[in-house]
Order: C-alpha cells, then structure tokens, then sequence
C-alpha cells in the first residue's frame, strides 16, 4: 500500500468541498481532495441552477461543478478521483500523531487536517420512471427547481414536516399541489399539517402510493393507487417532488465523530469543528436544515478558514514542544 502525508485532506467535492479546496489553496495548505463515488456531487444530476449568486442567466449544474472545480485547481488544489474507505481519527493529534484515511482501499494519506464534504443523498421511491425522468419535472428539491413550474399542477410526495413544509413552498407558486401520503396520517408536527391542511390548493391524497411518473422528455403526470379502496388514477401533472428526506454519506465516520439520529455530522455551534481536533465537517454531510448550494459554499469556506487556524496553533505548539527537548 502506498503512503503520503498532506497538511489538508477534503473527502468528497459539491460546492461545499471545492468552496473548502479554494480558501485552503489560497491560504497555502496545498489540499488533497477526493471527489468521491459522486464528483461534483448532487449538482452535477440537477439541470438548470438559477438561485447561486453570480450567475444571472442561470447555469447547468454539471457546468456550475465544472467551474468550481476550475477555480479550485486554478489555486494549486490536488483535486483527484477516488473514494475513501476507511479513516482512522486521533483522538489527540499532533504533527507526530496526524489522521488517516485509506483511498480505495490502496492508498493511505495521513493529513494534519481533514476537511469532510461528502454530502447526502436524497432518498428515492425507486421507480424507474422516478429515475429516467429525474431532473426533467422529477426533484427532490421544492426550494431548488420549484420557481420552474409557476402556475402548473404537481405532486408531492412525503408526510414529515419536509414535505409539508415544501407543499407550502410550491403552494405559494403553483396551481395545484397534490401531497401524497402512503398512510392514513402524517409525521409531521402538528402545526405543519395544519398549515398544509389551510391552504386551499394543497390536496391531500391519503393512503395513496405511486405506481409511476408518466411521460418521455418531461413529466405529463403521475399514475397512483389507493391502497385501501385499491383504485388507480392519474394526476395530470407537470412536476413531481419527492420528499421522503435524506441520507448523509458519513457511514465511515460513525466511530468517531457525533452525529444525529440521521447521521448528520455535529459541529460546534459557529463554527464546522466537529467533536475531533482537527476535523471539520461542511456541507450537507452536516446541515439538515437549508441543503441549499449556496449554504454548502459557506460553510466549505468556514472549514477552510477553521482548518487554517487550527493548523496554525498546531504548529506553535510543535514549535514550543521541539524548543522545550
């Protein structure tokens, strides 16, 4: 197995770990990052993005990582393909006692600091229809691609307080909103269905699944079945949310980093410090609130910077420590 050592390791790309690969580039940290099974990460399956600033006529999602990935090679950033499989995380790091990550199961890199942005996955009924027509009316985003059906009819499908709180979202800019609920009630909190059950062109279909997501090049509507009178209908509609939440890719870090019960990364209120010095968490493998682009972007800057300071008081102790023997 071969070996190498580097001052910062950022696992997974997105906007948060290229975001991260910029600031550590520029503040001269030389970072190593691995793109993951996923490079460019969710965005890269997602077509028209027109809510990241500076980008005034919108821009294509894979063009938008592209870019991103220019700038942070620009800066001197080793952006590589591979996965990491395994970490090994010191619980007291110091210059002698650093982290350590295996890449495909090959290549092992210790690293002053890491720097995580691995991201979620959205959670899928599986459908193949659901799959085929994804990015072309099908979303797991509301607050993303929602802006592109004003004023048309669509589904959702969820019954947390997500769903309901998208229902909401895409109530204020569509026709009709038809919320489909696989059971006779909902998970959300109370007052999100009360707010969902408020709005007048939110209808809820209980007891409802989905057969299929019709249509060729785009979303023309969406085959579903009552489970319980056991009869089919078609909804005409013209985009289809799913909103049955999300999965953090942090599977490999459960052994030494706190998490919620989801298994998102906990980090120090203001900061991206998780529980272990000397790594930090960004993006969505830490938020499960906004999931947003442009939130992912600010909090890989914050890492970056948080990175740069922690190495920073690192090697004044080493210094300290070499000047005391």
């Amino acid at each position: 197995m071969t070996s190498e050592h580097v001052k910062c390791l950022i696992i997974g790309s997105g906007p948060a770990g290229y975001t991260a690969a910029i600031y550590a580039s520029r503040a001269g940290l030389k970072p190593v990052l691995y793109q993951g099974a996923q490079p460019g990460g969710q965005l890269t399956i997602t077509t028209e993005v027109d809510n990241f600033p500076g980008y005034p006529q919108g821009v294509q999602g894979p063009q938008m990582m592209q870019d991103l990935e220019t700038q942070a090679r620009r800066f001197g950033t080793d952006v590589r393909y591979g996965v990491v499989t395994d970490v090994t995380f010191s619980e007291n790091p110091s210059l002698e006692k650093p982290h350590k990550a295996i890449v495909d199961e090959q290549h092992e890199i210790t690293a002053d600091t890491v720097i995580i942005s691995t991201g979620a996955a959205a959670k899928w009924l599986g459908l193949p229809s659901e799959m085929r027509l994804n990015g072309r009316g099908v979303s797991a985003c509301a607050v993303c691609d929602g802006f592109f059906f004003r004023g048309q009819d669509v589904a959702i499908v969820g019954a947390g307080d997500t769903a309901a709180e998208e229902a909401s979202y895409l109530a204020n800019l569509c026709r009709k909103v038809y919320m489909l609920v696989r059971r006779g009630e909902m998970r959300a909190s109370k007052i999100m269905q009360q707010r969902v059950k408020s709005l007048p062109n939110v209808e809820i279909l209980w007891h409802t699944e989905t057969l299929e997501v019709l249509g060729e090049e785009e979303v023309t509507g969406v085959r579903v079945r009552n489970t319980e009178a056991g009869t089919e209908q078609i909804l005409d509609v013209t985009g289809f949310f799913v909103a049955i939440g999300h999965k953090p890719n942090t599977d490999i870090f459960k052994s030494y980093l706190d998490m919620d019960e989801s298994g998102y990364i906990l980090t120090e209120k203001g900061s991206t410090r998780t529980n272990i010095p000397g790594v930090f968490a960004c993006g969505d493998a830490q938020d499960n609130v906004y999931r947003q682009a442009v939130t992912a972007a600010g909090t890989g800057c914050m890492a970056a910077l948080d990175a740069e300071r922690y190495l920073a008081v690192l090697e004044v102790a080493h210094m300290q420590e070499q000047y005391v023997h």
